[in-house]
């Protein structure tokens, strides 16, 4: 638990180290229009060592594909393939790419595959969300996972064998229309909604380029005028881009997850003035089995009577401690280091000082 405080206290002194250096533009936002689209497809996968699958629609697909090829097989006949597996491929399509240029592909199998291990991807066309396709996956997978089968039924299993990866397994075949050199003006969206970083935005860019330059549209977004020319707004762009500002902090937030016990403090949470207490209660129950036998000339029969213990600690050290008004994070964690309290206590403390109203932070249970 001290180590988890401590951390955390190095992580909030770093981040306000970090605050005071500036960030440039193109690391804390984006620019409207110019992003990634998601492609997906379908295809088989083969040359898998009796490893795939045999769903019904597996058995389609590989009568469709093998119809192309110019063999038909005649009705009712099972082809019995156990080295096909069904899969979707997935990628990801980046702004500005063009014909000829390859992405890299994630394959999934859709069926009971056991392994896509040592396959190979078929000829597959990847279609965007307009349907229209815009890059064609091939290649031979490469899996991290594996799976091993013994002749009793045990069996084990290293990671995911049943997803793979091809690197630049597609090729390019349409570029993604965009508005970049449209209009007089670029927005850059803000990673983050911050009014102050948006206003020290604006300011950066004024200064350097003249004024009315950049205008702020929102918390989020900034308008900046740039020419027409794509040659001239490339170098406008680079310039920008590189900029860098201050920017706004974040807001005071606490950060909870219940499951794993991890407790994360920003650094502007304050406290009012409070006094905590902080004392441990355990219950432990025992349950002990006698047996009851009577002597050898009673007529009666052995029996097992259940004995339940319960005891009570209340551990003996509770301590209560009080925080002055305008308290920082360093206070908190040395006063909480000093009691020793365990994750679990620590939450229920936090979440009693943001119910009586002296935790000046957002309260965020994830």
């Amino acid at each position: 638990m001290k180590n988890l405080l401590l951390l955390t206290t190095l992580f909030a002194t770093l981040f306000t180290a970090f605050w005071a250096q500036a960030e440039r533009i193109k690391d804390i936002s984006s620019i409207s229009g110019v992003r990634s689209n998601q492609l997906v497809g379908y295809g088989l996968v083969v040359g898998l060592d009796g490893t795939g699958d045999r769903s019904p629609f597996t058995t389609q697909t590989f009568r469709n594909m093998i119809t192309e090829f110019g063999i038909t097989l005649p009705p009712g006949v099972d082809p019995r393939v156990r080295n096909v597996a069904a899969v979707t491929i997935t990628a990801e399509l980046p702004a500005f790419a063009k014909p000829g240029q390859r992405i890299d592909v994630t394959v999934s199998s859709l069926g009971d595959a056991q392994s896509l291990r040592g396959g190979a991807l078929v000829f597959t066309p990847l279609k965007g969300a307009d349907g229209n396709v815009y890059a064609v996956a091939q290649g031979n997978l490469i899996v991290g996972g594996f799976g091993a089968e013994g002749n009793d039924g045990s069996s084990i299993t290293v990671n995911v064998p049943s997803v793979g990866r091809i690197p630049n397994g597609a090729m390019v075949e349409r570029a993604v229309p965009s508005n970049f050199a449209r209009g007089d003006s670029l927005i850059f969206n803000l990673d983050q909604a911050d009014f102050t970083t948006a206003r020290s935005m604006v300011d950066k860019i004024n200064d350097l380029l003249g004024p009315g330059t950049a205008e702020a549209i929102d918390a989020t977004s900034v308008r900046v005028s740039a020419p027409r020319d794509t040659t001239q707004r490339v170098s406008y762009l680079s310039i920008i881009e590189n900029l860098e500002i201050e920017t706004g902090r974040e807001r005071a937030k606490i950060i909870i997850n219940s499951r794993t016990g991890t407790i994360v403090m920003g650094q502007n949470v304050m406290i009012e003035p409070v006094a905590v207490t902080h004392g441990n209660l355990v219950v432990t129950i025992t349950e002990d089995f006698n047996v009851e036998q009577p002597n050898a000339l009673a007529d009666g029969d052995t029996v097992v009577v259940p004995e339940t213990n319960i005891n009570i600690d209340d551990g003996g050290d509770s301590r209560m401690f009080k925080f002055g008004p305008g308290v920082s994070l360093d206070n908190i964690v040395k006063a909480v280091n000093e009691i020793g309290a365990a994750p679990g206590d620590l939450m229920a403390i936090l979440e009693a000082m943001k119910q009586a109203g002296a935790l000046k932070a957002e309260l965020i249970v994830i």
